[in-house]
Order: structure tokens, then sequence, then C-alpha cells
């Protein structure tokens, strides 16, 4: 439900989402953050995992300062699919143990594809490569 209402702001061209507000003005945003903060569900078992989401937000907000909705995104695919595979009879924790592996593989990728930037014209000259795509 939450990485629901929060996916339409993904990307530059996603739409406002506007907030009813139980007093005041509602609010118009483009911020996935923004949305998720004001979802709470009345099943307090939904509501949790509508609060461990958030937690994903705000963690990712906190360490990379973008990337929010992404990451509530990923979250619910990896959600989804991990209880299709527990339906199914697999362990949880083999699960949990498969998906630490393949984060571990993915950053080890990450480390080797990387490039250290140390001066403000590299950061500039990797910014106009990006914008030239």
């Amino acid at each position: 439900m939450l990485a629901d209402a929060v996916k339409v702001t993904l990307g530059p061209k996603g739409p406002n989402v506007l907030i009813e507000r139980s007093f005041g003005a509602p609010t118009v945003t483009k911020d996935g953050v923004s949305v998720a903060k004001e979802i709470e569900l009345k099943d307090r078992f939904e509501n949790m995992g509508v609060q461990v989401l958030k937690q994903v937000a705000s963690k990712t907000a906190d360490v990379a300062g973008d990337g929010t909705t992404t990451a509530t995104v990923l979250a619910q695919a990896i959600v989804q699919e991990g209880m299709k595979y527990v339906a199914a009879g697999m362990n949880p924790m083999d699960l949990k143990r498969g998906i630490d592996k393949a984060v571990s593989a993915v950053l080890d990728e990450l480390r080797k594809l990387s490039k250290p930037i140390a001066t403000n014209r590299e950061i500039a000259g990797h910014i106009d490569l990006r914008e030239r795509g």
C-alpha cells in the first residue's frame, strides 16, 4: 500500500500528489517521503509493515539524501518476492541469508566499477557526462 502510493512520485516527471489533512489545507508534493509520512493503516499488522517501509525511506534519506522512493519500491518488491518463496516452503532464514549474499555480491561489483572523485572539477565533469547521457 505505502509503496504504491509513493511510487507515482518516482522520477523527474512524476505527478504531484495531493495529501488530505484532518485539519488545515491539503498539501501538494512530489516527494515520496512526504507521501509516506502521511500513511497510517487501521490494521495494526499492515501498519507495522508501513512503518518498516517508512524506516527504509528515512534511512535512505539520511545516508544518501535521495532515492527514498526507489528504496521504498525496491523494498516492496523484495518483500513480495520473498513472501512467494516462504509460501512455497522456503525457510525465511535461508531467504535472508540469500538476500545478504546478493547484497554483498552487488556491493563488491559496485566497488570494482567505482572511481574515486577527489576534486570539484572531477565532480562537475561527472555531472556533465551524466546530463549528456
